[in-house]
């Protein structure tokens, strides 16, 4: 899997086939780690059984001054901090493009600093580097060898005010993951569906995963994901259509859109965003395709919210075996969240909120059994 991702970085930017190489590193149980400056090479690399995401994969951050930090860290050793790597590689690496690159993509997370705080120093703190590296080309220090002051000053690695205290708050979550993707061209050290995962899996007849694998051919299924890739294309009379690339937390599919619905929904068919897409699966001998029919934004619950399972039920169908049978199923899903059972009946519906002993943890499988034994539609 290093060499595949490898063999696609330079698309990064443009998202391709990495987000889909990536959920199927998750669906394998790979970790993909994020750069780092100590530990990673130019190109992916095998660490363990993960893999660590290769320098020369970050936006901005070409080649030569890849190997140039690798050279460094050979020669010198690893760096101890943000401005022990300051101090030891040569100007080449030592640009605040680069640094803040690296910076963002979380190259220097290893190394105890916050994005956020590293941010708000390295321009000086390059600045001064830079001003260091260049009077020790000339040998301006050596006219300072024999003043003790400069010594107690704090040595070559102070001059020039290259220390700074570094701000310990991190940026919010999405204001990381955001810098992340635009210098990774995709999340690597956490996702955005996180904490959402589960209001999207009330609202979705399956994974992505299960869409892939287990939904035959002519099924209208719907799933629920981030598009990570929207690619327009043209057909011959002219008409627009597009590949989406839809992803959950386990898994990524590519979408067609074709001319008719396409125009319908390119509307919400934009990057980073959460969508519901209602899909018709076409197998043949020769490929598998998934045609996307229609979009729709799902109101999902923000990281860290838990509002109340709902659980549509029909009147007709409360008697006592599906009763006890729904109550099985809440209490082995036993958790701390309410629970709520709307009883629909024509043009009405009467809504119970069941007591503090049947509260559930919402996960994927609660919402399998519950969809299992009342129907796909019988999440609210």
């Amino acid at each position: 899997m290093a060499a595949l991702l490898t063999s696609v970085k330079d698309d990064l930017q443009a998202g391709g086939k990495m987000s889909v190489y990536l959920a199927e590193c998750r669906r394998m149980g790979i970790k993909v780690l994020p750069p780092d400056i100590n530990d990673s090479d130019s190109d992916f690399t095998p660490q363990g059984n993960d893999i660590r995401f290769g320098l020369s994969a970050i936006r901005n951050v070409g080649e030569a001054v890849v190997e140039s930090i690798i050279a460094t860290r050979t020669a010198k050793g690893r760096f101890g901090d943000f401005f022990d790597f300051l101090r030891k590689v040569d100007a080449a690496a030592c640009n605040k493009r680069v640094v803040e690159s690296l910076i963002k993509g979380g190259a220097f997370d290893s190394l105890a600093h916050t994005r956020r705080g590293l941010m708000a120093v390295h321009a000086e703190a390059v600045e001064a580097s830079t001003v260091t590296k260049r009077a020790e080309a000339i040998g301006q220090f050596g006219l300072f060898d024999d003043f003790d002051d400069s010594a107690d000053a704090g040595g070559a690695g102070a001059f020039g005010g290259l220390e700074h205290q570094v701000l310990i708050t991190e940026w919010d979550r999405s204001t990381l993951l955001g810098h992340e993707r635009e210098m990774l061209g995709l999340y690597v050290s956490d996702h955005p569906l996180r904490g959402m995962e589960n209001s999207l899996a009330r609202l979705a007849d399956c994974s992505v995963l299960s869409l892939i694998n287990d939904q035959p051919n002519g099924a209208v299924i719907t799933i629920g994901g981030l598009v990570t890739t929207v690619i327009p294309k043209v057909t011959r009379k002219g008409d627009r259509y597009a590949l989406v690339t839809v992803e959950d937390l386990e898994s990524a599919v590519e979408v067609v859109f074709y001319p008719r619905a396409y125009e319908q929904a390119a509307v919400h068919l934009t990057q980073d965003r959460v969508l519901l897409v209602r899909t018709s699966v076409q197998r043949s001998e020769e490929e598998t395709r998934f045609v996307g029919m229609e979009v729709s934004v799902p109101e999902v619950l923000a990281d860290g919210q838990r509002g109340p399972v709902v659980i549509k039920l029909p009147t007709t169908r409360a008697v006592p075996a599906v009763v006890d049978a729904l109550k099985q199923v809440l209490h082995t899903h036993a958790g701390t969240t309410a629970v709520q059972v709307h009883l629909e009946s024509a043009g009405s519906s009467r809504v119970l909120q069941l007591g503090d002993s049947i509260r559930v943890q919402p996960s994927t499988a609660l919402f399998a059994d519950l969809k299992a034994l009342l129907g796909p539609h019988c999440l609210g």
